[in-house]
């Protein structure tokens, strides 16, 4: 496991807030992740995790707060903005198409094109997109995967996520985000994404993993950040903090809110 990381943040939010009409859904967070880091960030439904994890992604626009990449004041006004910088996010779904093999889905949107015959025709070049595939596997220790010609419907939970986290890594990005990446896979297939997590360490990227599972988040993260009622409540090294703890920051139940908050 990485040591906290004391130098720049590679990605910092100060002070992000954001509303949906009169609901505050963010309220001056901050977050950061440094390169060569995983930051697991957790919270009940509602704490605000998903509109932090969009408006990092360019989903969602922040209505206060700045953000900083390498060290640098940054507006991420869309999903663009947010991929040219070297952020790239795998949600929840995955976004694969079941009837495509996984050269396919890896490429899709960014196929790698021969001329052809005339200037109005382009080819696909399959044989550099299979060989790029491959290579990137195999960087990726992803063995599990015996062909990439297998259809994305074929394969498993845990093979699926790592098509998805594989593709998002063809754009050399800086941070990565993963939405549940673990969510309904088995112990086997867990094992598997989680041991990808720690190779994207090992590459230098930085690493978030939105989960509710805490088993998960205390096995492969380094810091986890805590979100409550919009909130950041807790930023925990793993090393010093037990499950216990996160959950009591979780619920409230540190401050003595909970009950608090059930009786309003």
């Amino acid at each position: 496991m990485a040591t906290r990381q004391d130098g720049a943040p590679l990605l910092a939010l100060r002070g992000v807030s954001k509303s949906f009409g009169a609901v505050r859904a963010l309220t001056g967070v901050d977050f950061e992740v440094h390169a060569g880091e995983v930051v697991g960030l957790v919270g009940d439904n509602g704490a605000g995790k998903s509109t932090l994890v969009k408006i990092i992604s360019g989903s969602y626009r922040a209505d206060e707060g700045e953000i900083l990449f390498e060290g640098r004041s940054v507006e991420i006004n869309g999903p663009q903005d947010a991929s040219n910088l070297g952020i790239a996010t795998v949600y929840q779904d995955l976004a694969l198409c079941d009837n495509l093999d996984v050269v396919a889905n890896l490429f899709l949107g960014r196929e790698s094109l021969l001329d052809g015959p005339g200037r109005a025709v382009r080819w696909m070049d399959e044989p550099s997109m299979e060989r790029r595939s491959l290579e990137l596997l195999d960087s990726l220790s992803v063995t599990t995967i015996r062909s990439v010609r297998t259809p994305v419907a074929a394969l498993s939970g845990g093979q699926r996520q790592s098509v998805a986290i594989a593709r998002s890594l063809l754009g050399e990005p800086k941070v990565v985000l993963l939405d549940e990446p673990t969510a309904a896979l088995g112990v086997a297939q867990t094992r598997q994404v989680l041991a990808l997590i720690r190779r994207l360490r090992e590459r230098g990227l930085g690493v978030v993993v939105i989960s509710h599972n805490l088993a998960d988040v205390f096995e492969v993260t380094d810091r986890i950040v805590v979100l409550r009622l919009g909130r950041r409540v807790r930023d925990f090294d793993v090393r010093d903090a037990t499950q216990e703890e996160v959950v009591a920051a979780i619920t409230g139940a540190e401050f003595g809110t909970r009950e608090e908050e059930d009786a309003g």
